[in-house]
């Protein structure tokens, strides 16, 4: 079942000024004074079922999931899992004393804006905000920070989310349908076939689909064999904004979701052992997605010194020709600002389109963007979603990984998403780089040839580069709710 809003509501947090009241029912019935209970510590009051959904606006639901994006998690929500570890799957801690705040292992963090907090909630974060996280599956408990154990990541932003998975979701796509049609040639043909995988223009390599069946994919580039673009995460790891919302509830603050720590796949409504059942729900998670998803577009601001405009204004043509938009589109193409809750290629722990419960469908705002002579609406991501190998012998600083993340190798990342990183210091996928300048020249790997053309450059042709990358900025999100 799909929900479809009556009227097109723009899909920007800044333009949530009103409480809307759909079916006699407003956003303060989640908080009715009937629910009031003195001495009452717990940060979330009330929860959503995903059903619920469809009888709130589309404002009141982002309501409710920035109140999950700020709050400061209790013991009385279920913060802590003092029988469970923060692997993405569930998986029973090793009995002992384990401190209910750990800053390596987790948890690590209060509140989910406790990290995504500059300029403002559902921002980035600074280097005392990096996470430390092992190889993902199946965690256990580490005491230091030693590379051997963990990967240090810094805080990315998530203004802009939702059309960031709304452009992954078109090209993985575009990318299954370009292997459903060779596998169906080749079959008709009974002879191999060879395709270029390309979807908006980025090229992740080729596949050949032979008569029998078999698919070659060891030509396949920058994406993982089952041609699902995965936009979240420095490594490109996670398919959904829901995915990684859930896996950071537990990893960060050991909230854990019904949906994948419930009944349905422990058998238990209490898998942490903390005497807390239901800790958040799949409503809950769908709002707190939707409030990410809304988060607002990063922004392009000159700066009003008229030398220092003229030098951002030539900076973006000299991006251009040092090929920094090889890898760093300024724009990919999006046919459609359809935005569907759960998406289509979640898999199993996450809620998914096929388990029978309520999909929810917004539309994203049209406000700022600007269409193709072929009527895509051209988001300006800075990237192509795509993961490289950005470190070689030369220019090894990005390759101070120790673990593999899924199937990514330790020095292969998701080219950075530009907009916003005006607003976004320090960089680098650890957070200990403090200047633009420094990490552009740290690229090596695929982007050796972009950086030998930037160094190319005079030093004050590289400086208005620099101006050019400062004016991409993030919009100070107003906060709409008081914790």
């Amino acid at each position: 079942m799909i929900v479809s809003l009556e009227k097109k509501l723009p899909f920007n947090i800044i333009a949530m000024t009103t409480m809307a009241i759909i079916n006699g029912m407003c956003f303060s019935s989640l908080y009715a004074a009937t629910d009031v209970v003195i001495g009452d510590e717990r940060a979330v009051k009330q929860h959503l079922e995903q059903s619920d959904l469809s009888n709130y606006s589309f404002k009141q639901i982002v309501k409710h999931g920035q109140v999950l994006f700020d709050a400061r998690f209790t013991v009385l929500d279920g913060a802590g899992r003092p029988a469970a570890t923060s692997a993405e799957v569930p998986v029973k801690r090793r009995k002992g004393n384990v401190p209910s705040l750990f800053r390596t292992a987790g948890p690590d963090a209060n509140a989910c804006s406790g990290c995504h907090n500059q300029p403002s909630s559902g921002g980035a974060g600074d280097f005392v905000a990096n996470a430390f996280t092992a190889e993902g599956v199946t965690d256990f408990e580490f005491d230091t920070v030693d590379p051997q154990f963990s990967n240090e990541r810094g805080t990315p932003h998530l203004h802009g989310s939702g059309y960031v998975e709304l452009l992954a979701r078109e090209m993985s796509i575009d990318l299954q349908a370009i292997r459903a049609k060779a596998v169906a040639k080749a079959r008709s043909t009974k002879r191999t076939v060879a395709v270029k995988l390309i979807s908006k223009g980025v090229s992740f390599g080729e596949l050949s689909a032979h008569a029998d069946g078999f698919i070659d994919i060891n030509r396949i580039d920058g994406v993982d064999h089952d041609l699902v673009v995965r936009p979240f995460g420095q490594k490109g790891v996670f398919t959904s904004l829901r995915q990684f919302s859930i896996n950071a509830m537990n990893a960060h603050h050991g909230i854990q979701s019904d949906e994948r720590w419930g009944m349905q796949w422990t058998h238990s409504n209490d898998f942490d052992e903390d005497d807390v059942k239901r800790e958040i729900t799949s409503g809950d998670i769908s709002a707190v997605t939707l409030f990410q998803a809304s988060l607002p577009l990063p922004i392009s601001v000159l700066p009003e010194n008229k030398v220092l405009k003229h030098a951002a204004v030539e900076g973006e043509r000299l991006f251009v020709k040092a090929a920094c938009d090889q890898c760093h589109r300024q724009t990919l193409p999006l046919r459609a600002l359809n935005f569907v809750e759960p998406g289509p290629f979640n898999l199993a722990g996450n809620l998914r389109q096929t388990d029978g419960q309520l999909v929810y469908k917004a539309e994203l705002s049209e406000a700022g963007l600007k269409k193709d002579a072929n009527g895509n609406w051209l988001i300006p991501i800075f990237s192509d979603l795509k993961r490289h190998v950005i470190a070689d012998a030369d220019k090894p600083h990005f390759a101070n990984e120790g673990l593999s993340q899924r199937f990514s190798a330790r020095d292969e990342f998701m080219t950075a998403k530009l907009w916003g990183v005006g607003s976004t210091a320090p960089y680098g996928h650890r957070g200990d780089v403090t200047t633009l300048m420094d990490v552009i020249l740290h690229h090596g790997g695929a982007a050796k040839e972009s950086r030998l053309q930037f160094e190319g450059l005079t030093d004050l042709e590289q400086r208005k580069i620099v101006e050019y990358l400062k004016t991409l900025q993030l919009t100070p999100v107003n906060t709409l709710v008081n914790n």
